[in-house]
């Protein structure tokens, strides 16, 4: 028996808890997977909000001239719709994803800081209720309550004593502040769990590609996280002691407080798509019966998106008024991240050609990831150029492609990990006839909505309003965005009737049933609570497969 299969742990089936230990025992938890699944369906829940709150802003926007929400409602909406996605649900969902994949692929029992995992996960919970408090207290005790109006971005001076009255955006600084420290911790600890408890044999080289990724999101986590919350701290000095940061009246700058918060802002656009790189990575080759095409440039091409992500960000105030300088090289450094993007592109697409592909749930879904982060980096290349900027900078043309990113980027990958993983985390598949439902609606909802949202932004359509006039020839194409919105809330309502069914009934997974190679798939399902009974010694980047085909050395499946 090699020391990889004496690690493969098998345990009796516990006795049956009371409801009471059970809940004791998740809260109480310091276990890396417990953490991670929590992380993950706090993450569901609040995603669940926000895509309410975009229902009933696209509900406003279907027709001219609607008044089915007043104008101080839809701008607490939007603040909170894109709040919630940004801080509560990408995040989140890649720190699940990291803490329960990270030690069971390196061959580790846990992260290296336990307790601070727990502490970390706290506080985000405890940063995204504070946030939602907001529409119980935003008002103070002397009033009905109200949430933050000022945009998930908060310029100033929206977010100034004189425009923000009451305690909303308090709200918005505290929750995202509190929020922000448990990201930082769980980052630090990811990242050192990383760099110091790799099991024996897994050199650098040998790394899966998934926890390469996460290292990188992990480090630049911890670099854009500091600026963002000094910038909040301005903000409190300002609004509470009399600091003048960000008032131009009193000689501040509100430009200021876009360079505090874009330096954050743009790097976060890769912290919530990094995860999704990295969940291709692994899906994408297991599905087309082939190694990663490329290992070394998707390692090198990680490193530079990070490294060039933290120059970008001015981008995002082309229209402020940057001297030509600034903006021919912000332009130059938007184009260059293209380059070790386009490079991961060409490497899954490499990975596919000639497999044996299987088109599974996981692969379906990553398979759309692709076509759709395409068009997502042609239109944020297109962005890029500062003349186009000025046009389209603010209009529905910029919401459509963000959303390219995240929904058609990080979500479809978010719905393929949870597919391939859910066996190694419950035991039970998840049903494919229920999953192919969810695929082709939700997609056809998606394309629908942010394929037309482009077209109201090139006429001229501004985000953040709340009604529009009729003949200016957004009435239509209005109306399909908000069907389209229709249409994926029909495919979600698939998806969450699959998990709860395979949940209750599902088949039993096994340990392995993809055929998979890393080391999360040489345990049970779903593992033991110390993982590895022994930690296992690696030889190669894939030593699950090494294991079980141990006649196939050159990486070649027969």
């Amino acid at each position: 028996m090699t020391v990889l299969e004496e690690g493969i742990a098998r345990p009796h089936a516990p006795e049956r808890a009371s409801a009471w230990e059970v809940v004791h025992d998740w809260v109480t938890t310091v276990d890396h997977k417990k953490l991670g699944v929590m992380y993950i369906s706090s993450a569901l829940v609040f995603f669940l909000i926000a895509g309410f709150e975009a229902t009933l802003m696209r509900i406003q926007l279907a027709v001219p001239n609607n008044d089915f929400l007043p104008p101080n409602t839809f701008n607490r909406l939007f603040t909170m719709h894109g709040t919630t996605m940004v801080f509560l649900v990408g995040m989140p969902m890649f720190f699940g994803f990291a803490n329960y994949l990270t030690p069971l692929m390196i061959g580790a029992r846990d992260l290296a800081f336990p307790r601070m995992n727990a502490f970390g996960f706290w506080l985000f919970l405890f940063g995204g209720i504070l946030l939602y408090f907001s529409f119980l207290g935003g008002d103070g005790l002397y009033g009905a309550g109200t949430a933050p109006d000022v945009g998930w971005f908060a310029y100033a001076p929206l977010t100034g004593k004189a425009f923000s009255r009451g305690n909303s955006t308090d709200y918005w600084i505290l929750g995202i502040l509190v929020s922000g420290f448990g990201s930082t911790g769980t980052a630090l600890n990811l990242a050192a769990t990383i760099l110091t408890m790799r099991c024996p044999g897994m050199t650098w080289g040998k790394l899966p590609l998934f926890v390469w990724l996460m290292l990188v999101n992990c480090l630049l986590t911890l670099i854009i996280l500091t600026p963002l919350t000094a910038a909040q701290v301005m903000l409190l000095f300002d609004r509470y002691l009399g600091a003048h940061f960000f008032d131009t009246q009193a000689g501040g700058s509100a430009v200021l407080w876009q360079h505090f918060f874009w330096f954050f802002g743009h790097p976060e656009v890769y912290v919530l798509i990094l995860p999704a790189f990295a969940m291709a990575n692994e899906i994408v080759p297991v599905f087309s019966r082939k190694p990663l095409f490329g290992y070394p440039f998707m390692v090198g091409a990680t490193v530079l998106i990070g490294f060039i992500s933290l120059s970008v960000w001015a981008h995002h105030m082309f229209v402020v008024g940057l001297s030509p300088a600034a903006n021919t090289f912000f332009t130059l450094s938007t184009m260059a991240i293209a380059v070790p993007t386009g490079i991961k592109i060409f490497n899954w697409l490499g990975t596919m050609w000639g497999g044996k592909i299987r088109f599974k749930m996981p692969m379906l879904w990553c398979t759309a990831f692709l076509f759709s982060f395409v068009i997502a980096g042609l239109t944020g290349v297109m962005l890029a150029v500062v003349p186009w900027d000025w046009q389209l900078s603010d209009s529905y043309f910029v919401v459509a492609h963000f959303h390219f990113v995240l929904i058609g980027g990080l979500l479809f990958n978010i719905f393929a990990a949870i597919y391939y993983w859910f066996p190694k985390v419950t035991g039970r598949m998840l049903d494919e006839k229920l999953g192919r439902l969810h695929f082709w609606i939700f997609a056809t909802g998606f394309y629908l909505t942010f394929t037309t949202m482009h077209f109201p932004g090139l006429l001229g359509m501004p985000r953040r309003i709340y009604t529009y006039e009729a003949g200016r020839g957004w009435d239509t194409l209005n109306l399909i965005t908000s069907l389209g919105v229709a249409v994926q809330l029909v495919g979600l309502t698939f998806f969450l009737w699959n998990v709860v069914r395979s949940l209750l009934k599902g088949d039993p997974a096994g340990d392995d049933p993809w055929d998979a190679w890393t080391l999360e798939w040489s345990t049970t399902s779903p593992p033991p609570e110390y993982n590895f009974e022994q930690i296992p010694v690696v030889h190669s980047r894939r030593p699950l497969w090494d294991l079980k085909h141990p006649e196939d050395p050159d990486w070649r499946y027969e």
